[in-house]
Order: C-alpha cells, then structure tokens, then sequence
C-alpha cells in the first residue's frame, strides 16, 4: 500500500521525537510505500481530481539524512489522491485559513474515493479546545467569551483562572491570573483583540503540579500509557514546546475512563488519532489535528504507539 503523509516539511522534522516519523517508520517496516507533501502542494481544477506535487521517500536509518527521494517533487505529473491507499494528514497547528481549506480539498479526494485519516470533516467539527464542551462531564469550570466583563465575574468566582487563545499551541500564549486579579484587564485586551477575538476561561487546576497528561486515543481505543507534561521551574505550562518535562505513567482509572468514553464517539465520526489532555480528573483539551507524544510514550515505556496506529489503520482500512 502507498501512504501520502500530509505535513509540514519533511526537511523541518525533528527526526528524534517526531510522531509523523515514526509512523513513516512503521509503515515502512511493514511493507508500505511512503509517499510526501505539504497542503500547499494539493491543488483541484474543474473537470478533474484533487491532486498533489508529491515526493515518493524511503527512510534510510540515518540520523541526519533521513529520508532519500525516489520521486522528486514537481517531477512528472500531479498525482491523484484517491490512488493513494490512505492519506493521513499530520499538518502541526495553527489551524488557519490555509488549513481550512486544505480540509475541503481532502474532503473532495475523499468523494472521489480518496481515504483521509483524520477525516477531513471531522478536523473542522472538533475545534481543539472547543471540543470540550461535549463532554461537560469531564470538564471543569470554563467559560468562552469576548467579554471582559464575563472575565471579570468568572474571576471573581473563581479567584485563580487560566486564560487562552482559541488557536493557540504549544502552549503559546496562556497566561494564569491569581486572586489578586493583576493585569486582568490587560491580559484580556491582549487575547480579545479589544472584544474582537473569543477567549477560553478555566479555573486554574493545582494538579498541573503533576503534569499536563496526553491521553492517546487510537481507533477509538485508548493507550495504556499518557505522557505527564510536567511544568518546570516558574512556568504554569506543562506543554513540552514551553520546556515542560516528559514522563510517561500508565493512565489512571479516570484517564482511562474518559479514554474509553470519548473514544468510541470520537472514533465513530472518523478521528482514528486523538488526543486528549487531562489535568488532574479534568479534560482541558481534545486534540485532532496532529497529535504528538508517541516516540517519548516508546522510549520511557516500550509501548510501541506508532505500531499501535498502523494496527488501527489497517483495520479502518479493511472495513471500509
């Protein structure tokens, strides 16, 4: 079978903890062809098939030159997508307009025939820290607004919160307000854009303490073990792109009981990869976009994740 991995350059993976690597990798030792672009590369015109300049790759087991190339990129023809035996997209967030976009053109490989995983539509439905508010069971108090006066009451509440942009990542931009409430106001002007811009509001969870946990959720089943993304020194966040620290533990009977409720929904609407971030009992995020963690899950654990999604890939694959 040949794989088309959506992604960001392979040039900029960083091959030592990179998810989408090792499922190249895998795939791979199983027998598959890889193939590679980015979404800039996927193009449609009237009368034909969603296409894409891509570059035909084998992993070389190098640490540096990592990849070779079999099919240069822009040599020959465009290729079909729905030729492709799965495509999996793994563009990293920010889910911008461009990414917006890129979902519909999957979506219309997709009608051609094309097997996307993560479903294209399901990438738009489950706006990545949105996508709580389904499950309030597992949710903490969290408030979604523009409007500061909101902010100042759901403070006022509860007296030490965490503010965030909609579409932020790895951490960026969260900022933590104790009960003394300084820079309130300036941090919500600075998040709103002056009322412009939505804002999430959660109370603050002391559990950070022992880490942000990556729950992985694959084929609707969840992993035995999550990544703790501990804060380190002053820092609030746990997130590894902020300088948290990793330890993999195995989940929890509440981590693995929101594992084993989300899965099943999630999976039924076509997001074979999840995951989710829990701090303490709480969910605080749902991530389906491009979902990390499996190489430092492996390497602390020896649970084998990536062989685990190409196990559920495979089986998608067989039904469909």
């Amino acid at each position: 079978m040949n794989i088309l991995f959506v992604a960001d350059p392979l040039e900029s993976f960083k091959i030592y903890k990179d998810t989408t690597f090792v499922m190249m990798r895998e795939a791979q030792r199983r027998g598959h062809s890889i193939s590679a672009c980015e979404p800039k590369d996927l193009q449609w015109q009237t009368g034909g098939v969603v296409t894409a300049a891509v570059r035909d790759i084998r992993l070389t087991g190098d640490k540096t030159d990592w990849f070779s190339v079999s099919q240069p990129l822009f040599a020959g023809s465009p290729r079909a997508l729905k030729d492709f035996g799965a495509i999996i997209m793994r563009k990293d967030p920010p889910f911008d307009s461009e990414f917006f976009y890129a979902t519909h053109l999957l979506e219309q490989a997709e009608r051609e025939g094309a097997k996307v995983f993560n479903k294209p539509r399901a990438l738009r439905d489950h706006p990545e820290k949105l996508a709580i508010m389904e499950f309030p069971q597992f949710s903490g108090p969290t408030l979604v607004t523009r409007s500061p006066e909101a902010i100042k009451r759901f403070h006022a509440e509860h007296k030490d919160i965490i503010l965030k942009p909609l579409d932020g990542m790895g951490g960026t931009g969260i900022f933590r307000v104790k009960e003394d409430g300084l820079n309130l106001g300036s941090i919500t002007e600075t998040l709103n854009k002056f009322g412009a811009e939505s804002v999430m509001v959660q109370k603050f969870l002391p559990a950070i303490a022992q880490g942000d946990k990556r729950v992985l959720v694959i084929g609707g089943k969840p992993v035995p073990f999550c990544l703790a993304r501990i804060p380190q020194g002053g820092e609030v966040r746990g997130n590894l792109a902020a300088g948290g620290k990793g330890v993999a533990q195995p989940l929890s009977p509440r981590d693995r009981e929101i594992g084993e409720t989300l899965g099943p929904v999630l999976a039924a609407r076509g997001l074979l990869l999840v995951g989710v971030d829990v701090i303490g009992d709480y969910v605080t995020e749902i991530n389906v976009t491009s979902p990390t963690c499996f190489q430092e899950i492996f390497d602390q654990t020896g649970c084998d994740v990536a062989a685990l999604f190409i196990d559920a890939l495979e089986a998608a694959l067989a039904t469909a």
